[in-house]
C-alpha cells in the first residue's frame, strides 16, 4: 500500500512507470542495473554504514565528472551478460547469444579501468574498491569467444557458420568439400546444358528431394532416357541421374560432418561458459551496482541534488526539500516550491498536522518527505538544500481512496484496514504519513477516529508522523499534546481569486476553499452558486441545511460554526450553571436543577 500510495514503482492512476519515482530516477545503462534500481527503491537500507558506503561512491562520481563519464560510457553495451550466460549454459542459448555475450564482456575492461583506485584519488570509498575487486573481466572466456566465434553469428545452428575458419582442421576440410560441391554444381549444370542442348536447365537442391535437374515442359522431349523422373511441377519436371546421386552423397556428407563439428565446438563453448558462470554472476552483480550508483550520480549532477547526512538519530530535518517526481517534471516550466520539514529531533514536533485548502499541496508535502527519506536510505542524493535523516526502520503511507469490492471491502474499510496495519506495526523509529484519515465516514466518526489515531501515534508509538487533514477540529491537539504542531499551506486571496503559494508555514487553517476547487474542476455554475449560498449560511447561522434548524451556539448566542470535539450535555450544564443567580435561587429550585442535570448526564439523557 505504501509503494502504491507514494507511487514508487508506478503511478497509481494509470500504472505508468514513467511518472513514478522509479521512472524519474532511472538512468541505468544495463538491464541488471534497471532491475537492481527497482529493488533498491522498493527495499531501502536500514543501517547507517552501508547507506554511507553508497553515498560515498555517489559523492565521488558527482565530484569527478570525468570518472562518471568514463564509467557510464563503459557500461553502455555491457547488456544482460548474466542472463545470456545462464541461457547458454543451460542449453537454451542461440549462436547469436554468443556474439552478444562477447560484446558485453568486451566492455568490462573499460568499466574496470574507469574505477581504478589509482586514478588520482587520495582515498576511494571502500565500496568502490570492493566493486573493483569483484569485477572480473573474464579475459580467458572473452579470448575464447573472440578466437572461435564469427563476427556476426547466425540466429540458429541449422545452417552452421558459427565457428571461424582456421580453428579446426577437421572442420576446414569438411567445409572445403562442401564449398567445392557448390562449385561442382555449377560445372555439372554447364555440362548437362551442353549435352542436352536445354539452355534453361537448372541443377538445384531442397531438403525433401535432395539434388535434382529441372527442365521446363517445353523441353521435355530433349530429356535423355536414362534420367529418372523425381517430381512433377506445374510447368516443369525434375529428374535425377546416377552421377547426381553420387555427387549428392559426397556433398551432403561433407555438410553434415561440418555441422556436427560446429555443434560440438558450440557445446564446448557452452560448457566453458557454464564453468565460468559463478564468476560471471559476481561480475554482473558488481556491474549492476556500479550502474545504479552512477545513475544516482548522474541524476544528482543533472538536477542539483544534495548529499543527505544519515545517522541513527531520531531527527528528520530537510531544508528546502522538493518532490523528486514533480521537481523533474517542472524543469523548463514552473519552478517547484521547496519546503522544510523538521520531525522527531530535539525541540522538533513528533506529529505534524498539515492543514490548508484543497489543491494547495498538503499531500505533495507529506509524500515528498517520505520519498526523500526513501531515496536517502536507498543510497541516493536527494532534491533539497540540505538534509539530516535519522534512519527509519519502516515507512508507512495511508494515501488515497480506493475500495476492494472483490473482497467485500468498502473504501472506508480499506482505509481502516491500512490504518490498523500501521498502528499495529509502526515503531518509534518509523515514518508515518497519513492523508485525510477518517474522511470515509460521518464527520463525528471521522474526527473522533483521526483524533484518537494521532493521539496514539504521539503517546503510545512515538512515530515521526505527518498527518494531512481538513478536520480543523484537530488543531486543538496542539494544546493537548506537547509534541504536536500545526502547519498549513499558505494561500492568498486576490480579487475573489485564490493563489496557492505552495509554502508550508506554522499555524492551523480555518478554510478549505472546496467551492473554489470545484470551480477549477468544471462543476456547473448553478451548483457552485447554490454551494456558496449554503456555505455562507452555515458560516453565518450554523444552520442544519435539511431541517433549517439552528445548531449549537456559544454562550453569547453567536453561531458555533465548528463542531467541538468534547461538547455535549456536560458543556450545556456548565453553560446553564454560569447563568444561575445563586443569591436568588431557592432550595426547591436548586433541587429541581440538580434533578434536570442528573437526567441529562444519565446514559441516553
Amino acid at each position: 500500500a505504501t509503494l502504491r500510495g507514494l507511487e514508487v514503482l508506478e503511478s497509481s492512476r494509470d500504472r505508468d512507470r514513467r511518472s513514478s519515482l522509479l521512472g524519474t530516477m532511472d538512468r541505468t545503462a544495463t538491464p541488471p542495473g534497471a532491475r537492481l534500481l527497482r529493488e533498491w527503491l522498493g527495499a531501502p537500507l536500514r543501517q547507517a554504514a552501508p547507506i554511507r558506503n553508497r553515498h560515498g561512491v555517489v559523492a565521488l562520481l558527482v565530484n569527478q565528472p570525468r570518472t562518471l563519464e568514463d564509467l557510464r560510457e563503459g557500461l553502455e553495451g555491457v547488456g544482460d551478460i548474466e542472463r545470456q550466460a545462464i541461457r547458454l549454459a543451460g542449453g537454451r542459448g542461440s549462436p547469436r547469444d554468443l556474439g552478444t555475450l562477447r560484446a558485453g564482456l568486451g566492455r568490462l575492461p573499460r568499466v574496470k579501468a574507469a574505477i581504478q583506485p589509482s586514478k588520482g584519488v587520495v582515498q576511494t570509498p571502500e565500496l568502490l574498491d570492493l566493486l573493483h575487486a569483484r569485477l572480473d573481466t573474464l579475459h580467458d572466456l572473452l579470448t575464447s569467444l573472440e578466437e572461435q566465434v564469427v563476427d556476426d553469428p547466425p540466429a540458429s545452428m541449422n545452417n552452421g557458420g558459427i565457428i571461424r575458419d582456421g580453428l579446426s582442421d577437421e572442420l576446414d576440410e569438411a567445409r572445403c568439400l562442401a564449398r567445392e560441391g557448390r562449385a561442382s554444381v555449377a560445372r555439372l549444370q554447364e555440362q548437362e546444358i551442353t549435352k542436352t542442348g536445354i539452355g534453361n536447365l537448372k541443377v538445384g537442391y531442397n531438403r525433401v528431394f535432395g539434388y535434382y535437374i529441372e527442365v521446363t515442359n517445353a523441353n521435355r522431349d530433349k530429356v535423355p532416357p536414362q534420367w529418372i523422373r523425381r517430381q512433377t511441377l506445374k510447368n516443369a519436371e525434375r529428374y535425377v541421374t546416377e552421377e547426381l546421386k553420387e555427387f549428392e552423397s559426397k556433398v551432403l556428407t561433407a555438410r553434415e560432418r561440418a555441422q556436427a563439428i560446429e555443434e560440438r565446438l558450440f557445446n564446448e563453448l557452452r560448457q566453458a561458459i557454464g564453468a565460468a558462470l559463478p564468476r560471471l554472476q559476481q561480475t554482473a552483480t558488481a556491474v549492476a551496482e556500479l550502474d545504479v550508483l552512477s545513475c544516482f550520480a548522474a541524476v544528482a549532477r543533472e538536477r542539483g541534488y544534495c548529499l543527505p547526512e544519515v545517522d541513527d538519530g531520531e531527527g528528520l530535518e530537510i531544508l528546502d526539500g522538493r518532490h523528486p517526481v514533480l521537481d523533474a517534471a517542472a524543469e523548463g516550466g514552473e519552478r517547484f516550491v521547496g519546503n522544510d520539514v523538521s520531525l522527531g529531533g530535539e525541540n522538533a514536533p513528533l506529529v505534524g498536522l498539515i492543514m490548508g485548502p484543497n489543491m494547495a499541496g498538503k499531500s505533495t508535502y507529506i509524500r515528498q518527505t517520505a520519498l526523500l527519506t526513501l531515496l536517502a536510505q536507498a543510497g541516493s542524493f536527494i532534491p533539497a538544500e540540505s538534509a539530516h535523516i535519522g534512519i527509519c526502520d519502516r515507512i508507512f503511507a495511508r494515501i488515497g481512496a480506493s475500495d476492494d469490492l472483490a473482497r467485500g471491502l468498502s473504501t472506508f474499510m480499506v482505509e481502516m484496514t491500512e490504518a490498523a496495519l500501521i498502528l499495529n506495526h509502526a515503531t518509534n523509529r518509523s515514518l508515518v504519513v497519513l492523508d485525510e484519515v477518517g474522511r470515509g465516514t460521518s464527520t463525528y466518526d471521522g474526527v473522533a477516529i483521526a483524533w484518537a489515531l494521532a493521539e496514539h501515534l504521539h503517546d503510545t508509538i512515538g512515530a515521526r508522523t505527518l498527518f494531512a487533514t481538513h478536520y480543523h477540529e484537530l488543531a486543538d491537539l496542539e494544546q493537548h499534546l506537547p509534541r504536536v504542531r500545526c502547519f498549513n499551506v499558505a494561500v492568498r486571496e486576490w480579487q475573489s481569486e485564490i493563489v496557492f503559494l505552495r509554502k508550508v508555514v506554522p499555524g492551523s487553517a480555518d478554510r478549505s476553499y472546496g467551492v473554489h476547487v470545484a470551480r477549477l474542476a468544471g462543476v456547473p455554475v448553478a451548483v457552485l452558486d447554490k454551494a456558496r449560498q449554503l456555505l455562507e449560511q452555515l458560516e453565518r447561522d450554523g444552520m442544519d441545511l435539511a431541517a433549517r434548524q439552528p445548531v449549537s451556539r456559544t454562550t453569547d448566542g453567536s453561531a458555533n460554526t465548528q463542531l467541538r470535539l468534547f461538547q455535549g450535555p456536560d458543556q450545556a450544564i456548565l453553560d446553564e450553571l454560569s447563568r444561575v443567580d445563586l443569591d436568588r435561587l431557592t432550595p426547591l429550585e436548586a433541587l429541581n436543577l440538580l434533578g434536570q442535570w442528573k437526567q441529562l448526564l444519565a446514559p441516553g439523557g
